[in-house]
């Protein structure tokens, strides 16, 4: 097409981010041609093709979605103009050295914004996000939706989207109990999500076309939460914006993309596992935060309050700790909720899983040097999950100490007892409350009228 003067663009992400920025921004936009996808962090999810029913009738072949390595080669190809980084938690030094990559093969790189991503609800909307993935926004998610439950609301939870298998089949999903999880052929990662929010009776949606998602959700729904992956920014405009903050990897709140736009567009902040952290720890959390929040929000300290069953199983053993998969691959974090347990309930040794790991839990290791000790429950594929049975299987342990929330030994058969160790957040002093209650009291009390709604 060499009369094409459309802006050629790329649009670099991780099946998340990428696809909503495409369908609000780009899918009805006659003036750009998306001429592929990029994908990264997530193993498996390129080599894939982004459908037309899905991408609309300016691309009726689709869009093909390509390893992030073929980014620089693709620009050059395709003679493109434009690159949008969209995806999260990778730190500001990385998000430039992508930039300079694009720059250096002649394509101008960019990002997009709430103003023109972010989608108007028709209901209320409280957004849970972070500035770290692992910070602990599922539990706040949890302690939030309570407190509205027990004001007898109707909560709808949108999570941000995990669509790693059929991108047509996963366009609009609702989760409402367990076996949906099994209809939907959920992964380890989307089951630690929904899980424990089904457990409680709420409806969880979630999918790749999130206009449809949230339309959906609003039918069933007084107030709508959303709860964030990794540190990404919320696709809805949020009415209230929860940031938690991690004193576990002090620094990283202001060294992160989008992590650290988060902070600065947070209505309330929360610094959450206090209990966990040293006093230097939360100090220089404290202070970052003070730094770069907007003046007068509020800033709330939180524990994550650790429990397990049968706490004696652990006593005077030797466990092997298995931790959230994305917490601690691109996470960053060395260790979890199960390490602290382990710790706490005074286990013998936590026997690092790097010596006994196989194939793709081999490899993850291999891939993020820092980890030592904890198993990633990766489960993206069968695979995958296969490889995290045999890794359990073959550690010369007396146990295995869980603290992924989903319930792990439904998934893997172990030739060892497995104990879990669940986490709820509890935040300390009354100020979280009430600002919920004043949310209620006046947002959900004014009624739940049409707001308009973005459908870019």
């Amino acid at each position: 097409m060499q009369n094409d003067t459309r802006n050629k663009v790329i649009i670099m992400g991780a099946a998340g981010r990428d696809f909503h920025n495409f369908n609000v921004v780009f899918r009805n936009d006659p003036m750009s041609r998306v001429v592929a996808f990029t994908a990264s962090q997530i193993p498996g999810i390129s080599g894939r093709t982004y459908p037309s029913s899905l991408s609309g009738p300016l691309y009726p072949n689709g869009i093909p979605i390509a390893d992030e390595s073929e980014l620089a080669a693709l620009i050059e190809k395709e003679r493109v103009d434009w690159v949008y980084f969209s995806y999260s938690d990778v730190s500001h030094a990385d998000v430039m050295h992508k930039a300079s990559a694009v720059l250096a093969v002649g394509a101008s790189f960019g990002f997009l914004g709430p103003k023109h991503t972010a989608i108007l609800s028709r209901r209320p909307v409280i957004s849970v996000c972070a500035v770290r993935t692992g910070v602990g926004k599922s539990s706040a998610t949890r302690r939030i939706a309570r407190f509205f439950l027990d004001r007898d609301r109707q909560v709808s939870v949108i999570r941000h989207p995990m669509p790693y298998g059929d991108l047509e089949a996963q366009r609009l999903q609702r989760f409402g109990d367990m076996e949906d999880l099994e209809r939907f052929e959920a992964t380890v990662e989307e089951r630690e999500e929904y899980e424990p929010l089904l457990r409680m009776g709420l409806a969880v949606y979630a999918g790749v076309d999130y206009l449809a998602v949230l339309r959906r959700a609003e039918e069933e729904a007084d107030l709508v939460i959303w709860d964030g992956g990794n540190n990404d920014l919320p696709f809805l405009k949020p009415d209230l914006h929860v940031v938690l903050v991690d004193p576990h990897r002090p620094g990283d709140e202001t060294s992160y993309h989008p992590g650290e736009a988060n902070l600065r567009m947070a209505d309330v902040v929360v610094i959450n596992k206090a209990d966990s952290a040293t006093p230097e720890q939360l100090a220089y959390v404290q202070a970052s935060v003070v730094s770069v929040a907007r003046e007068g929000v509020p800033v709330i300290l939180a524990d994550s309050v650790l429990s397990v069953a049968e706490p004696d199983q652990v006593s005077g053993k030797k466990v092997l700790v298995v931790g959230d998969g994305p917490t601690l691959t691109h996470g960053g974090m060395a260790y979890g909720a199960g390490t602290i347990a382990a710790k706490n309930l005074n286990a013998a040794e936590i026997v690092p899983g790097r010596p006994f790991a196989v194939g793709s839990i081999k490899a993850a290791f291999a891939a993020y040097p820092h980890m030592k000790a904890e198993v990633p429950a990766l489960g993206y594929r069968q695979d995958q999950l296969a490889d995290l049975e045999a890794t359990l299987n073959a550690a010369e342990v007396d146990l295995v100490l869980y603290s992924t929330p989903v319930d792990l030994a439904r998934l893997v058969t172990v030739n060892k007892p497995m104990v879990a160790v669940e986490y709820e957040m509890q935040e300390r002093g009354g100020q979280l409350t009430e600002i919920l209650t004043e949310f209620d009291d006046h947002r959900l009390a004014e009624g739940s009228t049409d707001r308009g709604r973005n459908t870019r």
